[in-house]
């Protein structure tokens, strides 16, 4: 575990509204333009339950599951199952390199396919889109005309895999 804290969405269709954020450590990408580094490594081991009190002490009926790449960790998909199960909508942030099937299907996926500029084109786990529906968002972090025309052709081969929304955003200071 890298932290819990809650503040205001900013990156997803749900942009404005307060979330608690779990944020799990470790990521199996180093993207060039990374925030959240600090999530490499380093954790602290919480206990499932410890993790769920702290989410449901704020109050928030929204979580985001994020990271770091937050499936990387063996007990995700329990956490992210008990914290449906208490009643909160669940967001999971991932960048789509671990497989999507093992999540509880009432979890909210976003996926961050990684565009040239990151540095980690490539590393998507194609398959991931048959796993995405009607709720579920596929992001892009552009940094450049390079990466918007990425986007539009896996958009263009990716795209009839399912009704998922889609998401262009900048790279901070870089587009």
């Amino acid at each position: 575990m890298s932290e819990i804290f809650a503040s205001i969405q900013g990156e997803t269709s749900f942009v404005g509204l307060p979330f608690a954020f779990v944020r799990l450590t470790g990521c199996n990408l180093r993207c060039r333009y990374c925030d959240t580094t600090y999530a490499y490594e380093d954790g602290e081991e919480i206990p499932l339950e410890e993790v769920v009190s702290r989410v449901t002490f704020f109050g928030i009926p929204r979580v985001t599951v994020t990271g770091g790449e937050p499936l990387l960790q063996e007990e995700a998909s329990a956490l992210v199952t008990a914290l449906l199960d208490q009643g909160h909508t669940v967001l999971v942030e991932t960048n789509g390199t671990v497989p999507l099937s093992r999540l509880d299907p009432r979890a909210i996926k976003i996926m961050d396919v990684k565009c040239p500029a990151s540095g980690e084109a490539g590393k998507t786990a194609w398959e991931n889109f048959a796993h995405l529906g009607a709720r579920d968002e596929v992001k892009f972090v552009l940094s450049s005309e390079e990466d918007y025309r990425f986007a539009r052709e896996v958009i263009r081969k990716y795209g009839s895999e399912g009704p998922f929304k889609v998401l262009f955003s900048p790279a901070f200071g870089l587009l």
